[in-house]
């Protein structure tokens, strides 16, 4: 798979080369994923915020699309997105301690903002920490939501961000092949296995 060349423009700076040969992100596609997903966010949230099981795991986990950091073959964070009527929702981003400050955190986003913008969403919406803001104003291009004040849950004081998409020139519209919209997801680009199914189909030679 090639770099997210579009998503990495929704970041402030650039990701060394290297940190492609250590990481790698993709969509959550498994339930074996899935467990990962909810080994790190445990790891984060529960452990080291003492976050409650209930408000972590908040119903909204298989409604989303989350997304899985590797090092190696270690996964050591992850991210969640929401999909709305104009905009994605940005949530749950969570590293393993020995991954903060590293380079995976923007190989994480980039493919995360690569997927974004091939649906056609120009805008994220995020709820940060209000402490952390100065943090991930420097991380991707984004500003606090207008006319919104600070609001509170779990314990901590959180502000609204809106964040810009970068537009993608290849945006996939409902017109688009059949065959690649039902492939898997993020991987549009490639012949999944319902195309291979299709040459069984009564009425393939038709259809083709």
């Amino acid at each position: 798979m090639g770099r997210p060349w579009i998503g990495l423009q929704g970041l402030c700076r650039s990701v060394p080369d290297e940190a492609w040969g250590r990481y790698r992100a993709r969509p959550v596609r498994t339930l074996d994923e899935l467990q990962m997903v909810a080994a790190i966010r445990a790891a984060v949230f529960m452990s080291e915020q003492a976050c409650p099981y209930k408000e972590e795991y908040d119903g909204n986990d298989l409604c989303a699309t989350h997304f899985l950091l590797f090092d190696g073959k270690e996964p050591v964070g992850t991210l969640r997105v929401r999909w709305f009527a104009d905009f994605a929702k940005l949530e749950r981003i969570a590293l393993l301690p020995r991954e903060r400050g590293r380079m995976g955190l923007r190989v994480l986003l980039a493919e995360m903002f690569e997927l974004v913008a091939r649906k056609g969403y120009s805008r994220m919406l995020g709820q940060i920490q209000a402490r952390l803001w100065p943090v991930w104003s420097r991380t991707f291009n984004c500003r606090l939501l207008p006319g919104r004040g600070p609001f509170w849950f779990s314990d901590y004081e959180y502000r609204e961000i809106e964040i810009f998409v970068p537009a993608h020139p290849r945006a996939l519209p409902m017109e688009a092949d059949p065959y690649v919209i039902i492939r898997p997801e993020g991987s549009w680009d490639t012949p999944g296995v319902l195309d291979a199914s299709a040459g069984r189909s009564p009425g393939h030679e038709e259809a083709a």
